[in-house]
């Protein structure tokens, strides 16, 4: 029985995320894939529910080190958007106890989502003419995506936060998918409130959609249906968000950040969670950050800023190249960039990091905008993509394992971002 062309697209996709799967399984630590992680928060916020609370019963547990927790009226909370959380429910219920859930191995096997949907993303640019890869072409884009960026990193860590990009990178990338011209608008919608239950700057990806439809050529009362049925599962979202932070702290709009216990809460106190304060840091973290050369043992040494995002991954570098065509692609660009705002202005870098991994919230769209603008899959870009899977992969079987620790330099304070003189 012949294979029709959606099904084998489709085969493809699974393919992609089977094979990204695998190869983070085989550079994730062992202990990883074994045993709970030592940030295992969600676990932690999934037992709670359970026992049908909202925060921790017992406070913060010892081997998690107070690290990213907030306190507030005696009780401590797990902040961080909650979807992750609600996936390990089953298996935090089945098991009896966040410590007896390998919540790392749980992640590491949703990584392949992100790039199996960043491909169908691509496919779907084929398909409203947007770009001419072929189909091999657009697996090798995303793969390089999955090896040859910052996600590959994050996606062998398991902990909090990296847990929080895989789920929400995959979502982003869905959304993408289904949101290129705007013949989904209810599935985009879930899957835009959705994200911003795992990564909370997702939800300024909300652009998106509404340029597609905008330049779809809808009549003025379908343009302004299809945007409300977008808009509808968004304001769903925003209202579990109020209610879960009045129950919480009192007050709808309050997240919980500024109660974390953290050792830089005076900053936060002095210029809030966002401020222009943080720009010039984020800035310099994002696009000038370079290894150290070192004359030790050892040639060369990562800030825990992380490094540029160049330089993890260089095909980015043909998005400049390529500036006279961004304009037909706008909706992409724009929607990168109001995706990349509240972290550049956000009170951390993103440290401690091997790269910039406030990217992954973006870096699908980047990845289809090089895409659409006209990519060419020559020996430049075989260049590009071997150094970049050459430099993710060192990330990705070095960062935060003992005996690697001495390629990285930590500053507690977070104040050096460059080699000191």
């Amino acid at each position: 029985m012949p294979v029709g062309p959606r099904r084998q697209r489709l085969l493809w996709a699974l393919g992609i995320g089977a094979l990204a799967t695998a190869v983070y399984a085989l550079f994730a630590a062992s202990g990883v894939l074994s045993e709970h992680t030592r940030y295992n928060h969600f676990a932690l916020l999934a037992r709670a529910w359970l026992d049908g609370r909202l925060d921790l019963p017992g406070g913060a547990p010892t081997y998690a080190g107070n690290n990213d927790f907030a306190v507030f009226d005696g009780r401590t909370y797990v902040v961080f958007p909650p979807l992750p959380a609600l996936l390990l429910v089953p298996f935090v219920a089945i098991a009896g106890s966040a410590e007896a859930v390998p919540d790392g191995l749980v992640f590491v096997l949703l990584a392949g989502i992100a790039p199996a949907a960043l491909f169908l993303a691509l496919e779907r640019l084929n398909d409203l003419g947007r770009s001419a890869l072929l189909r091999w072409q657009n697996a090798a884009l995303a793969a390089c995506f999955a090896f040859g960026s910052v996600y590959f990193f994050s996606a062998v860590q398991g902990t909090v936060w990296f847990a929080a990009h895989v789920v929400g990178t995959g979502l982003g990338a869905l959304y993408l998918w289904s949101a290129l011209g705007a013949e989904r608008p209810l599935l985009s919608g879930v899957l835009l409130g959705l994200a911003f239950f795992a990564r909370a700057p997702l939800l300024f990806a909300a652009p998106l959609f509404v340029l597609e439809a905008w330049q779809s050529g809808l009549a003025r009362r379908e343009l302004a249906a299809r945007l409300a049925r977008f808009a509808l599962p968004i304001a769903l979202a925003l209202g579990v968000a109020f209610v879960l932070n009045r129950a919480r702290f009192g007050d709808g709009f309050e997240f919980g950040y500024r109660y974390l216990t953290i050792a830089w809460q005076a900053r936060i106190e002095r210029y809030g969670l966002f401020d222009f304060h943080y720009l010039a840091k984020n800035l310099g973290v994002m696009l000038t950050s370079l290894p150290w050369l070192d004359t030790g043992p050892l040639p060369f040494r990562i800030n825990h800023h992380g490094l540029a995002l160049w330089v993890t991954t260089p095909l980015y570098l043909l998005l400049v190249l390529r500036a006279s065509r961004l304009r037909a692609e706008a909706g992409l660009g724009l929607t990168a960039l109001a995706v990349s705002l509240p972290s550049l202005f956000y009170q951390n870098t993103g440290w401690q990091q091997f790269g910039y991994r406030f990217s992954n919230d973006y870096a699908p769209f980047l990845f289809a905008l090089l895409a659409a603008t006209g990519l060419s899959l020559g020996r430049r870009f075989a260049v590009l993509a071997g150094l970049a899977v050459l430099v993710n992969a060192f990330g990705a079987f070095t960062f935060g394992r003992a005996a690697y620790q001495g390629y990285y330099f930590t500053d507690p304070t977070q104040r050096i971002v460059y080699e000191p003189d």
